[in-house]
């Protein structure tokens, strides 16, 4: 089975930092990442039955839909939940292959996976607890996130355009890239301040991607605190729950 580099102190751990209060769902991460990927490491990314009745391809990012009511509130919310791989600390899908095609790089802790050495065995898929592995049939191999490794490291690029196709397409600012093994920096800060959250923390896998909960909407405006349930738990608490709860079926 594949082993994990040895842990370095300020170890560079490159990620994102996905707030929930303002990403609409508008799939521009989900179509970003499909073009530019499809010509990058992970290329190509298939697609099936494209314009038929049941369409089915390769997506290395997905964006998902959740109504969201709190207890008091009269209307309830839609949540847009983006997933992709989230470049654990402790990722099981690199551990669990027979290998080493999936691997976890040491300068910066991005979790990759060599297709040439890839056999479609799947087990890295079944490790994974949030669904982040994508099958593609066409090739028999694994595909996933890269953090668009290819292009965050091409300095034939303005520095501006260095960052994950994602990021850079998001309408609304909604998705945030940089080093999250660095406490001054902007992504850690920002996660600090809104309190991320890591997806099944339990789990101990110690994912690197960050989620900032969305803020609590009272009737007239928006504030930044959680109201308080019994039992201490707030109403965002209980939605990272259920969330967790929906990705360990």
């Amino acid at each position: 089975m594949t082993s994990l580099p040895r842990p370095q102190p300020n170890q560079k751990k490159l990620g994102l930092v996905i707030d929930l209060d303002i990403c609409v769902g508008c799939q521009a991460c989900a179509t970003s990442c499909k073009e530019w990927n499809t010509q990058g490491y992970s290329a190509p990314l298939n697609d099936r039955h494209a314009y038929g009745a049941s369409p089915e391809g390769t997506w290395l990012n997905r964006i998902h839909g959740y109504e969201v009511k709190a207890p008091g509130d009269e209307q309830s919310r839609i949540v847009h939940f983006p997933r992709s791989c989230l470049h654990c600390e402790e990722p099981a899908c690199v551990t669990v292959c027979p290998t080493g095609a999936s691997y976890k790089r040491a300068e910066d802790g991005i979790v990759l996976v060599n297709p040439e050495t890839c056999i479609g065995c799947k087990l890295c898929s079944w490790a994974c607890p949030y669904g982040a592995r994508e099958y593609d049939y066409d090739h028999g191999v694994m595909k996933k996130c890269t953090l668009c490794v290819d292009r965050i490291y091409n300095e034939n690029f303005a520095e501006e355009d260095r960052i994950p196709a994602c990021v850079k397409a998001c309408p609304t600012g909604a998705r945030h890239f940089g080093d999250l093994g660095d406490t001054e920096s902007k992504v850690s800060k920002l996660v600090a301040e809104r309190q991320g959250y890591d997806l099944l923390p339990e789990m101990g896998y110690k994912p690197v991607n960050k989620y900032l909960p969305p803020r609590q909407r009272n009737k007239t405006t928006a504030t930044a605190s959680a109201p308080v349930e019994s039992g201490g738990k707030t109403v965002m608490d209980e939605f990272f729950r259920w969330a967790d709860r929906l990705l360990s079926r």
